[in-house]
């Protein structure tokens, strides 16, 4: 504590106040707050500790693997059945049923429509459209064209050439009849009238308005102005003069000697105690490590150290004696058993596979037999046909090529010549 008093910065917490002296009663009186604040603060530290102790090991032991083992639950149980019934059931059916749909859709309403406009609509409205193509064209367009040639323009350029000559006469009569007189008349006449009444107007405007209005603003409203502006002057400096004796100067010593001191005197207790209680909680914090370290290390000793040793020094020799001298001999004689079992079962398998092969071949034999007499031979011109060699008779050991563990696949054979359609799928 004496490093607090000194003015030390703390080494967990806020920084001491060292930008003003500290009088003898802050010292006085920061050394008794700390020592009941400590006091107060230590049961609610070791209690939050405790409870921070108590959340992690329920955190680790029992929500993590609890958690853990609900999601391998909810996929081994939900997930895991739920993706392979849609992958095997649900989405085959959908596809399928898709498919199915779309199909009917097309031929219910896509394709009779398709069928009635390419192979009926569309032909009849071709023909329709250059059939009246051609009426309109041979009754209409051509006559048309006709009368626009051979009476409409020489009409038009007619009329045109009599609206010019009329056009040209009517503008040379407006313009001796109605343009010069106008002229004149604007001239000689109304612009001298204009301009007379113009100067009469502003000689009027001049002595009957502004003066009079000049002549009151300067000796009439001017010194009004200035008298009042003074008046007020004089007010605002009187008012400003009570206002500063009687309420700024009793607000300032009010501030300065009452006010002050108390808020600094509120602001100190306030600091101490918040400044005690970071200190009070930080070595709360130091003495609930020690008590909780000490608490720990005795239930090591006392319940998880014998175990230890147990399985140390008991259990876990015995384990692999067990496992050197009794399992893993015990594993190697079963294995060799084993294949031993396995050979023998090959062994005995071999006669059944060669008479399952010998039956297959008089099978294929007979099934030849039956076609030739049914159909008869091959014709002579195709002797020379190579067989197929998916129908001939396989050697002795040897596998169809499309058998599982082959890279071959079949291929479609041509029918053979001299076979009826329809047969083929019999050779």
């Amino acid at each position: 504590m004496n490093g607090y008093q000194h003015g030390h910065r703390p080494r967990h917490g806020a920084a001491a106040d060292t930008k003003q002296p500290e009088g003898c009663l802050t010292a006085a009186v920061r050394l008794p707050v700390r020592i009941v604040m400590f006091g107060l603060v230590l049961p609610v530290r070791m209690v939050w500790d405790g409870l921070v102790l108590v959340g992690r090991a329920l955190r680790r032991g029992v929500l993590v693997p609890a958690g853990r083992a609900l999601a391998w639950l909810w996929r081994t149980l939900v997930v895991a059945p739920a993706s392979s019934l849609w992958r095997t059931v649900l989405a085959p059916v959908c596809r399928g049923v898709g498919i199915a749909l779309v199909w009917t859709g097309k031929a219910l309403f896509v394709w009779p429509w398709v069928a009635l406009w390419r192979y009926v609509v569309a032909p009849a409205g071709r023909g329709v459209a250059a059939a009246v193509a051609f009426v309109v064209r041979v009754l209409i367009v051509a006559p048309l064209a006709w009368v626009y040639a051979c009476l409409l323009t020489p009409l038009g350029h007619a009329l045109l050439a009599a609206l010019r000559g009329l056009g040209s006469w009517l503008s040379w009569l407006g313009r001796q009849l109605v343009l010069l007189p106008a002229v004149l008349l604007w001239r000689y006449v109304l612009a001298p009238v204009g301009r007379g009444v113009a100067a009469a107007a502003a000689w009027l405007w001049r002595w009957l308005v502004v003066a009079p209005v000049v002549g009151l603003y300067r000796w009439v409203l001017t010194p009004l102005g200035h008298a009042v502006v003074a008046v007020v002057r004089g007010t605002g400096a009187a008012l400003a003069w009570l206002g500063r004796y009687l309420l700024v100067v009793p607000a300032l010593a009010l501030h300065r000697w009452v006010l002050a001191p108390f808020g600094r005197g509120v602001a100190l207790v306030v600091r101490e105690i918040a400044a005690a209680l970071v200190i009070a909680w930080q070595v709360a914090g130091r003495v609930t490590v020690v008590v909780f370290r000490f608490l720990g290390r005795m239930a090591y000793l006392l319940l998880v150290a014998p175990f230890v040793g147990l399985w140390r020094y008991l259990l876990a020799p015995l384990g692999r004696a067990l496992r050197d001298w009794l399992w893993r001999p015990l594993a190697t004689a079963a294995r060799a058993v084993g294949r031993t079992a396995g050979r023998g079962l090959r062994a005995a398998g071999r006669p059944v596979r060669d008479a399952l092969r010998s039956a297959r071949e008089s099978m294929r034999a007979t099934r030849a037999e039956i076609r030739r007499a049914l159909w008869g031979s091959p014709r002579p011109e195709a002797q020379g046909v190579p067989r197929s060699k998916e129908r001939e008779p396989l050697p002795q050991g040897s596998r169809v090529p499309w058998a599982p563990g082959s890279s071959a696949r079949p291929r479609a054979s041509r029918p053979s010549a001299g076979v009826p359609p329809g047969r083929e799928d019999r050779r």
